[in-house]
């Protein structure tokens, strides 16, 4: 796994690279997290004939820390990575958390850039919005969201105590598991060099939606596997309830059980077998 770096229309793209294809599979972290999270399944993934690259997105040092960092710009920029990386031919994409969100902005805006997609954790913005209402248990789990409105105070929380607010989220987010502290430790020194950028995500989310922008109606038209963790402790499985309908070609959602947020990084091998199903 090296280094590159991916220039862009929408900007530059720092990344990290393994196999050497034919095909290109984009693989899209979320937050509080990095690529490095997804090296555990592109090392199941590359030998099964992908080029799998795993940029730093928009907000994350080394990448472009310009806004705005709204949904509608994090799919762009998604769309502009697989122009970059594989202008004559489709690309396919995992994207995990907010690289789930990017994934959904991005097949809806320019599906014959992507061949099939994975996403994981979250589901169809609509669906999250449409079970949100019935699932009250939610608005607890998703209580940080409203502590990342409130600019100074949270850029505080977050960095207070050496990033203690992101062990607590991991803890939180996938019990049971907890990652090594050298991966903690470059998350922690990803956040100190990127913010206030990786909260701003949240903030413009919320700016957008207040202005009444809803993602758009139009049914997905792009192959689409939904893996999600039954122990998640940040979006529960019931958030994809009906979530179906909002795909007008193949859809799947696969549930794993005992299992949680960051179920590529917890069980790299289950997640990578799905994976290669669907996309071969």
């Amino acid at each position: 796994m090296h280094p590159v770096r991916v220039e862009t229309r929408a900007g530059s793209f720092a990344a990290l690279e393994l196999g050497s294809g034919p095909g290109t599979l984009i693989c899209l972290h979320g937050f509080p997290d990095t690529p490095r999270s997804f090296a555990p399944l592109a090392h199941f993934l590359a030998p099964g004939g992908w080029k799998v690259v795993m940029p730093w997105m928009r907000g994350y040092a080394p990448s472009t820390l310009e806004g705005p960092f709204d949904p509608r710009r994090l799919g762009d920029d998604l769309v502009a990575l697989a122009d970059a990386l594989s202008p004559d031919a489709p690309v396919a994409v995992v994207g995990h958390d907010w690289g789930a969100v990017a994934t959904y902005a991005a097949l809806a805006a320019a599906p014959e850039r992507f061949s099939r997609a994975v996403t994981i954790a979250v589901p169809h913005p609509a669906s999250f919005l449409a079970n949100v209402r019935r699932h009250p248990r939610q608005l607890g789990r998703s209580g940080y969201m409203a502590l990342f409105q409130l600019r100074a105070l949270s850029d505080w929380a977050l960095r207070f105590r050496d990033f203690a607010l992101v062990d607590r989220l991991w803890k939180r987010w996938s019990p049971g598991f907890f990652p090594t502290q050298e991966h903690l430790a470059e998350v922690k020194r990803c956040l100190a060099e990127s913010l206030p950028a990786p909260l701003e995500m949240y903030r413009d989310s919320a700016r957008a939606f207040a202005r009444g922008e809803r993602f758009p109606d139009e049914k997905i038209r792009v192959p689409v596997l939904h893996l999600q963790g039954a122990d998640d402790g940040c979006v529960g499985p019931e958030l994809s309830d009906g979530e179906e309908r909002y795909f007008a070609s193949q859809f799947r959602r696969d549930v794993l059980p005992e299992v949680g947020h960051f179920l590529h990084l917890e069980r790299p091998a289950a997640v990578a077998r799905r994976v290669l199903e669907w996309l071969q």
